[in-house]
């Protein structure tokens, strides 16, 4: 099985944190934020990774996880030149997957120990988790009927839905040729909401809800909270 771990961006709302640091590098609580998603991969049995992120900073991942080994994991490297969006991103790992079906992260995104992803009975599978309506403005949103997502949007002015859509997500290998059909967003990236849009369309979009903690961990507030059920989690195991 194989996992794409996504490390790009810039950090603009972490800086000065991150001004010379990726941000995935920056502690969580006791260790690096990288260590966290990669955790979840191998929980979910995607050892064979593709870390993505930018040339200014995938040195900095190489010199720290090398080929993934001290892990338990195998890490191959890709290099996104510019932010172009989750789904170029993606897309850069075709000839990685080679066909099969791809489990892909966003690497400041932060799950319990307890969190296994598993697939559903549909080709996309995204994974949910009921957040407040404050919330939901800056997250990807899911409108849910039955065991199917029958809408999803990206940080919606109006939601619909309290469901945000993590960054946890599991591709078929036909999603690298319908990366190829999409075009940029008004902000010139390829978005992820409109990948996953295509099977919503398709009414092959399942979903899994997130048992426990889920937060990203790219602004100052929510990195200090991650660091902090972090600390409780360990003090609790």
């Amino acid at each position: 099985m194989k996992g794409v771990l996504l490390a790009g961006g810039s950090g603009t709302r972490l800086a000065p944190l991150t001004l010379i640091v990726n941000k995935h590098l920056l502690p969580v609580y006791n260790k690096p934020m990288i260590l966290y998603p990669l955790d979840t991969l191998k929980r979910a049995g995607a050892t064979d990774i593709m870390l993505v992120s930018g040339p200014e900073h995938i040195n900095q991942f190489k010199e720290f996880l090398g080929d993934g080994a001290k892990y338990g994991v195998s890490l191959t490297y890709g290099i996104q030149e510019k932010a172009g969006g989750i789904a170029e991103a993606l897309g850069l790992c075709e000839a990685f997957a080679a066909g099969e079906d791809i489990h892909m992260i966003l690497g400041d995104n932060i799950f319990s120990k307890t969190f296994t992803p598993t697939k559903s009975n549909y080709g996309c599978t995204v994974f949910l988790k009921e957040v407040d309506e404050e919330s939901i403005r800056s997250l990807g949103s899911a409108v849910v009927e039955g065991d199917t997502v029958v809408f999803v949007e990206e940080k919606p002015k109006e939601p619909k839905s309290t469901l945000a859509v993590s960054g946890y997500y599991l591709f078929p290998g036909s999603a690298f040729e319908l990366i190829k059909t999409l075009k940029p967003s008004a902000r010139g990236e390829l978005e992820i909401t409109d990948l996953i849009d295509f099977y919503v369309k398709n009414d092959d979009c399942g979903f899994v809800m997130v048992d426990g903690y889920w937060s990203d961990a790219g602004t100052h507030d929510s990195l200090l909270n991650a660091s902090t059920y972090i600390r409780e989690e360990s003090k609790a195991s």
